[in-house]
């Protein structure tokens, strides 16, 4: 299977160094000298689908810009790129979440993908009204995902649930095609979930070993519901033409983090009710700034100043590509990735890594026959950008 490859909107600002906000953490945009307007992302989407990039996850919070809305409007600026939308069941009901779906693939061309988040920090969900504990906010997303795929299925649907109900739901257009759902979580209800009604199910960066341990307990979840989902890693990446200077990058980055937003951080993020975060924490020690590359090429310092994904493929144009083939062999397909500033890093990698992915088989760019893929520069292209 050729691998799919989706960027990131950077909704809550961006800049050389890396921004604050993300999964947990309570203020958004820390550090963020390149505001996310328009014209920013779409500079951004544009560079991303022309270097073969499938799609763009855009992120859902109180630290960022609404998903639906800016994604609608980047959309106008480009072609092919589809929006990997993350949004929460509690702040929608099933049949507006359905007929939205189905409006957005209609005026787009059918570019939407759904990135389902169920809450895993109840200061925030609360913050929108919901006051659902975790396990509840499970039930609920069960419930929506339920309902939903059966309005896109055509069907009438009436149901009463423990935290959901309608009556003789149905839309007057269906979407075409109705959009892959994404999902990701790891607790035991988040696995649930994922096998009863997710197309993809995303984990965050784990080492190898963790991954293949996960995908192992999803997979088995899904053929017990007589289901087989695709798998996806959502990782940041700094890429270069040698490992030294990618090192070197990395270093700067970590150099730039003050000690006191890293206690500020982890302390919040201690808090988290995520396994995920629990998870991420657990790879760099609650701040610990030594020992940060926990696997040959995969650093976990983002983690540090950064909630949600914090783990970050590292190294040469080879070396990353030779661990994307490593996580590939456990059963990864769709990669999301993310790295500072998203619109040069998005070049070091499209440029740098995806064409030697390309010459081992392993990827295709979607728009371009596999004999005009462009061979790898020696110095990528870097696009101005407002600073």
């Amino acid at each position: 299977m050729t691998l799919t490859f989706h960027w990131f909107m950077p909704t809550n600002g961006d800049s050389r160094d890396i921004v604050g906000g993300g999964h947990g953490v309570r203020t958004g945009a820390a550090g963020a000298d390149r505001p996310a307007t328009v014209g920013y992302l779409s500079q951004i989407a544009l560079a991303a689908e022309d270097l073969g990039f499938v799609g763009a996850l855009t992120p859902t919070g109180t630290w960022c810009e609404d998903a639906w809305l800016t994604t609608a409007m980047v959309s106008r600026h480009t072609e092919r790129l589809k929006f990997l939308v993350a949004f929460r069941p509690d702040s929608v009901s099933p049949t507006l979440a359905a007929q939205m779906a189905s409006t957005y693939q209609r005026l787009t061309g059918g570019r939407l993908l759904v990135n389902v988040v169920t809450g895993g920090e109840s200061r925030e969900q609360r913050a929108y009204g919901d006051f659902l504990d975790k396990d509840q906010r499970y039930e609920r997303t069960d419930e929506f995902l339920h309902v939903v795929r059966g309005l896109w299925a055509g069907e009438r649907v009436t149901r009463t649930g423990r935290h959901l109900r309608v009556e003789e739901a149905e839309l007057s257009r269906l979407p075409d095609p109705a959009p892959q759902i994404y999902f990701g979580g790891s607790s035991p209800r988040a696995l649930e979930v994922a096998a009863r009604h997710v197309d993809v199910y995303l984990t965050w960066g784990e080492p190898p070993a963790a991954v293949a341990e996960k995908i192992a307990r999803v997979r088995a979840h899904a053929e017990a519901q007589g289901r087989r989902l695709r798998f996806g890693i959502r990782l940041h990446v700094i890429t270069r033409d040698t490992a030294e200077q990618a090192w070197a990058e990395a270093r700067r980055l970590l150099d730039g983090f003050d000690p006191q937003t890293v206690r500020a951080v982890q302390e919040g993020l201690a808090r988290s009710e995520s396994e995920g975060q629990r998870r991420m924490l657990e790879l760099h020690g609650g701040g610990n700034t030594d020992g940060l590359e926990i696997h040959p090429n995969l650093w976990a310092g983002i983690g540090l100043v950064r909630g949600g994904a914090g783990t970050a493929l590292v190294g040469s144009h080879e070396e990353v590509a030779d661990l994307i083939g490593e996580y590939h062999a456990l059963g990864i397909d769709e990669f999301v990735l993310s790295g500072y500033p998203h619109l040069e890093e998005a070049y070091w990698f499209g440029e740098g890594v995806l064409p030697r992915l390309a010459s081992r088989g392993l990827w295709t760019h979607p728009a371009r026959p596999a004999s005009l893929t462009r061979p790898a520069p020696q110095v990528p292209f870097a696009a101005a950008a407002p600073r």
